[in-house]
């Protein structure tokens, strides 16, 4: 082994190190001051995205397994489901960073680690721990309803319309676990790749940029998934079957694919129109709480997805 070699392998372990031990201190403050978590939470990938990235992802895996034992000797297991999904999807992403791979697809492969991981950790608590998270959450949600009613009893008023719903919401909730880990895969993958780029370009690393929103676009097939998956879900299905929990957890994801589509042709117009980019961001922010803008929006990516609407006001404008 020459002497380039060597100081390249020290060079790597010892940043790995350095990365490892930085994870570690991130993980005891959000395991052990709670305030800190939701925070840190959204930074603890980034070491693996940093060192996967500069080294591959086989050094990247002898990370994980070094960040992981040190997480259950510090944390027992408190820390490990966090150890678990930032490796998982820190080495996923940093791979890609490392091929130099475009950041969208880069996110996508992100995405389907978190999952995967999100999904590993369901079925350990379910099938080792015989806990089940989401029941968890629902027997939460049904204290929260109990008290509400009670309050309400006491005040010598009957049970409100809205907490009826709300009670049918709870039920429904229970069935629509896919949905929730899909989401929360997805959110969480783009929002570390944003963190990991802002990190990544203060050191000089060179990273994939992701391309204007504008002229982001999701496969075409969708739609045809969301027209025949929109069909039946309100023609309706048997209650408590298979078909019915696929449509209520594949239906809101076609949805919010639809409606992502259509504010990415409200900001190709302002772009093309040179209208100022706080409308569209306006637009996007006020349709998260108003939903005749979210519908106007998923109308607008049906109708981009079938006609390519962005094309012909390209051709518009030139």
């Amino acid at each position: 082994m020459d002497e380039v070699t060597l100081l390249q392998q020290t060079r790597r372990v010892t940043e790995g190190a350095v990365l490892s031990g930085v994870f570690i201190v991130m993980l005891l403050l959000a395991v052990f001051v709670p305030f800190l978590s939701m925070i840190l939470l959204w930074f603890l990938p980034l070491p693996f995205i940093l060192f996967t990235a500069r080294y591959g992802w086989k050094p990247g895996i002898v990370m994980a397994v070094v960040s992981m034992l040190l997480s259950v000797f510090l944390t027992a297991l408190t820390g490990l489901p966090f150890a678990v999904l930032s490796a998982v999807g820190g080495i996923a992403m940093g791979e890609m960073m490392s091929r130099r791979k475009e950041a969208l697809l880069t996110a996508a492969a992100a995405s389907v680690a978190y999952i995967g991981g999100l999904t590993a950790l369901y079925a350990g608590s379910v099938l080792l721990l015989q806990v089940d998270p989401i029941s968890v959450l629902q027997d939460i949600m049904r204290q929260s309803a109990e008290q509400a009613q009670s309050m309400l009893s006491s005040l010598g008023q009957e049970s409100s319309v809205e907490l009826e719903q709300y009670g049918d919401m709870i039920d429904r909730f229970g069935r629509m676990g896919p949905l929730l880990i899909v989401f929360t895969g997805v959110l969480y993958a783009f929002l570390t790749q944003f963190i990991a780029h802002a990190v990544m370009r203060r050191m000089n690393m060179e990273v994939e940029a992701f391309p204007p929103f504008r002229n982001w676009n999701i496969p075409r097939s969708l739609l045809w998934y969301y027209l025949l998956t929109f069909i039946v879900y309100w023609v309706g299905v048997e209650e408590g079957t298979a078909v019915q929990t696929v449509v209520w957890n594949l239906f809101p994801l076609l949805e919010t694919a639809m409606a992502l589509q259509g504010f990415t042709v409200i900001f190709y117009y302002c772009y093309s129109k040179s209208i100022p980019k706080a409308l569209p961001i306006l637009l996007l922010v006020f349709g998260l709480i108003l939903p005749f803008i979210l519908l106007l929006a998923r109308m607008l990516g049906i109708i981009d997805l079938g006609f390519q609407l962005k094309k012909r006001l390209e051709s518009d404008t030139k």
